[in-house]
């Protein structure tokens, strides 16, 4: 049933990345959110660190839009699903405006989630080296595609008032209204290290220092109520908001002797998922289609809690950075050999990256679940990109021949990359098989997002009731 979904929105972009993007979608969304309004926080893209931080400016769920691995058909119903009943919604982006897959054209672009969503593009401009080229700059980037509504820019890294009127004029004079400007301001910067930005989890009460910070900088520097006015812009958007309970069962209702959904919390299997410093990434909509299989979701943190969760019966270990707690992760033996007695004795577990390294005998030299007959450790060279991706063996997430798009980021290898019984054959970029599934674990570098094939979820979460 197609239905007409209408929230004020913006899309949040930048020419490049290192612009400014989350700083100012960040800051904008914790003002707009001081100012008593529901603020519904979205990402481009599959960054994990991000929503962590938009999720801490609003009080929402960080939930990402990703057009190559749900498809650009989900984008759409996805947004609507997590602005449901919000004042406005903010898309942060990803790299420059109209970058992409690599070699797919627009496809999960900035500039084709802000098509999707019929929202108006602001820009964030970079200005610290410039002054009237600005104006050629952002001429460019309104005119590439017409499609593309480039409502205004926020200027980022201005230098001077005598920088600003120049940068003003400039733009006035390519007709482009300027929402924004903002002067550096290294104190609200968050720290970086190998992989990006450091997760909210690791410095939560820091974190909420910054995100007080970027909504001070971008109340002073920004004209908020303009920004809300191009917002209410946006057109309403004609589709049906994703709901995991119907995407799982289209019916109105499974048969009563299949197990599924119980009708209370008795007798649903426990999945527990990893949580805590360590293990900061899962999409949102896994749990939630977890729970809509029927499963009772609880979080654990394998860095201070020695036992599982009572009664788990499926186990979810998904990213984060392990390498960074290696130590402490090792020093928790009652857990890891918790979770290795649990995958002896053939608990289902799904482990992405993160999870992979902890099922590995070591990290870094430190003992670590002894789940996987491999060994981990960090290496110079990024892994980065999206993959295609098909089922090389039959699993507790997927039977073999599921074709599925996920992606990959990191700076670990594990030796050897595979088991008997790989996980994954890539079929693009590159062709090769990666991951294991030994007994009830699947284990792999690659993320996924389980919306774009929700079978993923129901089909775990009926090993975990089976395992129970």
């Amino acid at each position: 049933m197609v239905t007409s979904f209408d929230v004020p929105r913006l899309v949040i972009a930048a020419p490049s990345s290192g612009s400014g993007k989350t700083t100012v979608a960040t800051g904008l969304m914790a003002a707009f959110s001081e100012r008593g309004l529901a603020v519904s926080p979205h990402k481009a893209g599959p960054d994990y660190i991000d929503p962590g931080y938009h999720a801490l400016a609003t009080g929402r769920p960080g939930r990402n839009l990703d057009a190559f691995m749900c498809g650009p058909e989900l984008v759409a119903p996805l947004f609507a699903h997590g602005a449901a009943g919000c004042d406005l919604a903010v898309v942060e982006g990803v790299m420059g405006l109209y970058d992409g897959a690599a070699g797919r054209g627009e496809l999960a672009s900035t500039a084709q989630v802000a098509k999707l969503l019929r929202a108006p593009v602001v820009l964030v401009v970079d200005a610290s080296s410039q002054s009237r080229s600005v104006a050629a700059l952002v001429h460019g980037f309104a005119s590439f595609d017409p499609q593309v509504r480039l409502g205004g820019v926020i200027l980022n890294k201005v230098g001077s008032d005598r920088h600003e009127v120049m940068l003003r004029e400039a733009l006035e004079e390519a007709g482009m209204p300027v929402l924004g400007v903002l002067r550096r301001a290294p104190q609200v910067a968050a720290p970086s290290r190998h992989l990006g930005l450091v997760p909210v989890a690791e410095r939560r009460r820091d974190a909420l220092d910054s995100v007080t910070a970027l909504a001070d900088q971008v109340r002073q520097g920004c004209d908020l109520d303009a920004l809300m006015a191009l917002a209410r812009t946006a057109p309403p958007l004609a589709c049906e908001a994703w709901a995991p309970d119907r995407t799982l069962f289209p019916d109105p209702a499974p048969p009563r002797d299949s197990g599924l959904r119980p009708r209370s919390p008795v007798g649903r299997p426990v999945v527990a998922v990893a949580g805590g410093a360590a293990f900061t990434f899962s999409y949102a909509e896994h749990a939630e289609l977890l729970r809509a299989a029927g499963a009772e979701v609880v979080t654990f943190d394998p860095l201070r809690d020695e036992a599982l969760p009572e009664g788990t019966s499926g186990l979810v270990i998904g990213g984060g950075f392990p390498e960074v707690y290696a130590p402490e992760l090792s020093a928790n033996e009652p857990l890891r050999k918790a979770v290795a007695a649990f995958a002896t004795a053939g608990g289902p577990v799904a482990a992405e990256c993160a999870g992979l390294l902890y099922l590995a005998r070591s990290l870094d030299g430190k003992p670590m679940c002894g789940v996987l007959d491999a060994d981990a450790r960090m290496s110079e060279r990024l892994t980065l990109g999206y993959r295609e991706a098909v089922a090389v063996s039959d699993s507790v997430l997927a039977p073999a021949g599921t074709r599925l798009r996920g992606h990959e980021f990191h700076r670990t290898v594990i030796e050897p990359g595979s088991g008997a019984s790989p996980a994954w054959g890539f079929t693009h970029p590159d062709r090769r098989v990666e991951g294991f599934v030994e007994n009830g674990v699947h284990a792999s570098y690659l993320h996924t997002h389980w919306a774009a094939e929700p079978s993923v979820a129901l089909r775990f979460a009926e090993a975990a009731a089976a395992h129970r």
